[in-house]
């Protein structure tokens, strides 16, 4: 016994194709990604405001209050953030993370700024353009770094 032939017209099979495209295309579409702000958001143009030399009291008018404060070799404030981002139902991926660091010196006076973020997995300055060195300031930047938000893959901080 013979079985019948099944024959599927053309237009029927372009629509499928057309609809299983739409839906493919639908979900790397960017109106589907949503991007999420944690931590201090720095106002364009602020770290230019704050001269070296600056007091204290400067800083906090122009930053507004530090997430956190060390004193672990001379003073300093930083403003900590993250940024992350959601696609449909996938599970939000970390895009960035920002360490704005404000040193000051024994007359509380800012003696340098740096903007930490990941470089190729390590703690880079984009100020000085160069990734600190061992010491205390490192160690403190690397708990920063740990402690807000997830790991980056393969970091090495």
């Amino acid at each position: 016994m013979r079985r019948p032939v099944v024959r599927i017209r053309p237009r029927f099979s372009a629509a499928v194709a057309i609809a299983f495209g739409a839906l493919a295309a639908g979900c790397s579409s960017s109106p589907f990604t949503q991007t999420y702000q944690r931590g201090y958001v720095l106002a364009e143009g602020a770290l230019e405001q704050i001269p070296l030399g600056a007091s204290q009291e400067q800083v906090l008018i122009v930053l507004g209050t530090p997430s956190t404060v060390a004193t672990v070799s001379g003073e300093a404030f930083y403003y900590i953030s993250q940024k992350t981002a959601q696609t449909s139902f996938l599970p939000q991926k970390e895009v960035g993370r920002r360490v704005i660091a404000v040193y000051f010196d024994k007359n509380r006076k800012v003696e340098r700024l740096a903007d930490y973020g990941i470089k190729d997995g390590r703690v880079f300055d984009y100020v000085s353009q160069s990734t600190p060195t061992g010491g205390n300031e490192s160690n403190y930047l690397n708990y920063l770094f740990r402690i807000f938000g997830t790991s980056a893959p393969n970091a090495r901080i």
